[in-house]
């Protein structure tokens, strides 16, 4: 199983800030936690596979930062081929989840296969780790992983929309998602498996919770740098200087080995107090 987590849909996403990057985070941090075993359980498993599913669904999701569709759904208000048979029903059942799920037979048919009756909850279905489980079995009714092996993006892209909407943005968020897998299953030829502890591997560009912790256990040993949760050059200059005084390699990326050594640090400085 290959361990995708919270960093590398950060990875993959756009960055934003204020609001956007709260909603952004809750919905990576949700997701995240449970992001390598609920893959696996779809047969979404290597490399190609899990690009294509993190590429289409940061671009639905506008960069993860929504599981609810932005327009009001009343344009599907009427469509029977949709189940939409009763007043209301659009904006009812408009789109949610990280591969939008528009209708109400669509969500009386995905509710049924889940066990949650999204169809008289509906709003169930933006709820992170839920809305993740709508698109992997999305995913499997449309049998998307044969184009992933082939690396078919316009195919996907086809399954995913039934058109090419947005296909620049898509490739460029599945090109993304290759690298970050790829760097994970670095970590792995080489016998450094990313930490068993929960916590990410971080480096330059990576944000969030996990970047905030680094840079508060950073500044209690002495570095002088901003708490802002983004690893920027500042926080890169005082991991580096941090792993030199630790006898550890200096390459300034967050690993195992310098949350360990951060961890013994934070211990010695408790214990002289």
């Amino acid at each position: 199983m290959i361990q995708v987590d919270a960093q590398t849909l950060r990875e993959v996403a756009p960055h934003f800030s204020g609001e956007l990057f709260q909603r952004q985070d809750a919905i990576i941090s949700a997701v995240g936690a449970v992001l390598a075993e609920t893959l696996a359980s779809y047969s979404i498993d290597s490399r190609l596979r899990i690009a294509h599913f993190l590429g289409q669904t940061c671009h639905e999701s506008a960069g993860f930062r929504t599981t609810e569709e932005f327009a009001s759904g009343a344009r599907y208000e009427g469509r029977v081929d949709l189940g939409n048979n009763q007043p209301g029903d659009g904006p009812r059942y408009k789109g949610r989840g990280l591969l939008q799920l528009t209708g109400r037979a669509n969500y009386r048919a995905l509710g049924a296969i889940l066990g949650v009756d999204l169809e008289h909850d509906p709003e169930l279905a933006a709820e992170p780790v839920l809305s993740l489980k709508i698109a992997c079995e999305y995913w499997k009714r449309r049998k998307i992983n044969a184009a992933c092996d082939r690396d078919d993006i316009v195919e996907v892209t086809r399954l995913v929309n039934g058109g090419t909407n947005g296909l620049e943005d898509r490739r460029v968020c599945t090109t993304k998602a290759k690298t970050a897998v790829a760097r994970i299953e670095g970590f792995v030829l080489a016998g450094a498996a990313p930490p068993a502890d929960g916590r990410p591997v971080l480096r330059r560009g990576s944000k969030g919770a996990a970047v905030t912790e680094l840079q508060r256990a950073l500044r209690k040993q002495g570095f002088m740098l901003a708490v802002d949760a983004d690893f920027g050059p500042g926080t890169e200059v005082a991991v580096a200087a941090f792993q030199r005084e630790q006898g550890l390699d200096v390459d300034g990326i967050v690993g195992k080995g310098t949350w360990a050594a951060l961890d013994k640090a934070r211990e010695r400085s408790a214990r002289r107090r």
